[in-house]
């Protein structure tokens, strides 16, 4: 569906709570080194619940190689808090990369002020500065699958509200 990219991701429950959504969207998973911790710590593992073995990971040594291998053209997304375009503004379409960077640094500034036109943000009161990486990916995520809902393959889980009745 997506290109899920986080750039040197550095706490493990947000990148297991995104790999768990990646799953549930059919989104690939791009993590770019260095990471802030072991691919295998229990932290990563235990937010993604048993949905890790299920997870489209590809790991990259470094975002200069990530972009050798995937140049940002009009189907990448780069979320910020230094820009103005919203998220919602932004037209979203299947397998576009979407690129959030570490927790403390964010994407590369030059890379942002080369790619004006890709950034997008998510639009925040006054009393705050950014938002957990986790709900940031669920947000634009999501937006991306409303723009794209037509197809998508979900799962058929019961109705259990009526085997309560």
């Amino acid at each position: 569906m997506f290109n899920i990219v986080l750039v040197e991701p550095q706490i493990p429950p947000n990148t297991g709570t995104i790999g768990r959504l990646c799953v549930n969207l059919g989104a690939t998973l791009h993590l770019i080194k260095p990471l802030g911790f072991n691919i295998d710590d229990k932290a990563v593992k235990r937010a993604g619940l048993d949905y890790w073995k299920d997870l489209d990971l590809k790991v990259w040594e470094s975002f200069d190689n990530f972009l050798e291998a995937n140049p940002i053209n009009e189907s990448f997304h780069l979320a910020t808090t230094k820009t103005d375009k919203l998220y919602f503004d932004a037209k979203f379409k299947k397998g576009d990369y979407i690129l959030f960077g570490s927790e403390t640094k964010g994407i590369r500034e030059e890379t942002l002020l080369k790619h004006k036109s890709n950034c997008i943000t998510i639009p925040m009161g006054n009393g705050g500065r950014s938002l957990n990486l986790g709900v940031s990916v669920g947000i634009v995520a999501y937006e991306a699958l409303r723009q794209n809902y037509n197809g998508f393959q979900k799962i058929t889980i019961p109705n259990r509200l009526e085997e309560m009745v």
